[in-house]
């Protein structure tokens, strides 16, 4: 099983549940014509109308067809066509090439949605054993995971729009002064890191395990735009002291010189959002920046970025509320002098991605779900504006090449005591 739960499935509960994520799915896609469902703007971004087929797919494949004896699926060629990764499952559609299939339209993709809830509606009206009750609880945290990406790749679709097009009307705050920046102090040793068990975590999350950490002291609030615009007067973009070798040849060769989204008119830095154009406010946190740009930052600040495990001991004592997937927002606030450890932006970490001691990936293609991928990216923590506030917890680790940029990734420094 690709995620661990101990806790009882109630019918009823899972029911709602499924029907409360299928429901968000269709509302974030709900602004977005047929056109803007169809774009894929870079080989990263899928397109609106694939995502919300593949996770139908997930359901179909991994719990209806093996499970489901009276169960149909929609059309044979879908197996094919949104597959994302699974080499266990047969061939796949080339990933870069999603924007090119024009057809099923978005309106066949609805009727694939309805078709696949149909069978999903009888087969969560039996009893389910624990292990097919846990599929659909990952299924559901699986499509939760695309509800976020469906957000992060239409906003790059409409980025590359030259009328630079609104996803969605969003509560723009007015600009306000940046709290302090602060510093809570861990005085280290031996802690527990990893899920505790009884209640859903994906498989990266296991086994639970002790590590040590030497005193350190973490960032009271994230990195802002304010103290990243500094950092580009100061020439942070063509100082190759500050870069790691990688990202100095990446700067160079994609002609890097602020955040993903930010751009100039006549004096003032903009950036983009899913509310479209929107003067830069200093006090908001950075977002759109890549682990090599965060490093880069955090060494012109003459501190570092936080080990994951550092991270997860700070966070973990306390709930994780902050500014999740809220449709009216959709956009990092400025933190507040009391701001929780959650929430906003994902905040990157020195830690590569690689499994925990013990770590063994299930058995079958489920079991492609995060192993395979622990190389060459580093780890993620505390959700952001787009991710669902039921979907985040201490222990969740997120991934993504040192590269990425288009997730909404900030950063908050760290240092040694």
């Amino acid at each position: 099983m690709a995620h661990v739960t101990t806790t009882a499935h109630s019918r009823a509960t899972l029911g709602s549940r499924y029907r409360d994520v299928r429901a968000t799915t269709e509302a974030l896609a709900a602004p977005l014509s047929p056109e803007d469902q169809t774009v894929q703007s870079m080989p990263d971004v899928s397109p609106t109308k694939w995502h919300r087929a593949h996770t139908s797919w997930f359901f179909e494949t991994f719990l209806l067809e093996p499970r489901q004896p009276d169960y149909r699926p929609f059309h044979s060629v879908y197996a094919y066509l949104f597959n994302s990764y699974y080499e266990g499952l047969g061939a796949r559609h080339p990933r870069p090439s999603r924007g090119v299939v024009s057809r099923p339209g978005v309106a066949e993709v609805t009727q694939y949605r309805r078709h696949v809830d149909a069978g999903m509606a009888a087969f969560l009206s039996r009893r389910l054993d624990t292990d097919v009750a846990d599929l659909v609880e990952l299924g559901l945290h699986h499509e939760q995971q695309h509800q976020e990406l469906l957000l992060m790749d239409i906003k790059h679709v409409l980025s590359c729009n030259p009328l630079q097009p609104a996803y969605a009307t969003v509560t723009v705050a007015p600009p306000q002064q940046a709290s302090p920046l602060s510093w809570i102090e861990h005085e280290g040793g031996l802690v527990d890191i990893g899920h505790p068990g009884g209640s859903f975590g994906f498989d990266n999350e296991f086994p639970r395990h002790v590590e040590h950490l030497d005193p350190f002291a973490i960032g009271g609030r994230l990195a802002t735009c304010g103290e990243w615009a500094a950092f580009v007067e100061d020439g942070g973009y063509t100082r190759p002291e500050l870069w790691l070798s990688d990202g100095w040849a990446r700067v160079q060769a994609e002609q890097w010189d602020a955040p993903m989204y930010w751009f100039k008119v006549a004096d003032d830095w903009w950036l983009f959002t899913l509310g479209g154009p929107q003067l830069l406010d200093h006090a908001e946190p950075v977002c759109h920046v890549s682990y090599y740009e965060a490093d880069a930052f955090a060494r012109w600040s003459g501190a570092r970025l936080p080990t994951e495990a550092e991270w997860e001991a700070m966070a973990a004592p306390y709930p994780a509320v902050g500014n999740f997937l809220d449709p009216t927002v959709l956009h990092p606030r400025p933190s507040p002098v009391d701001a929780s450890l959650y929430g906003d932006v994902w905040q990157w970490t020195s830690s590569s991605y690689s499994p925990y001691p013990r770590f063994r990936p299930a058995p079958g293609a489920v079991g492609e779900y995060n192993g395979k991928f622990m190389v060459n990216q580093y780890v993620l923590r505390g959700g952001s504006c787009v991710t669902p506030a039921d979907h985040i917890r201490a222990t969740y680790r997120n991934f993504f090449p040192p590269a990425a940029r288009w997730p909404f990734t900030g950063l908050r420094l760290a240092r040694d005591l």
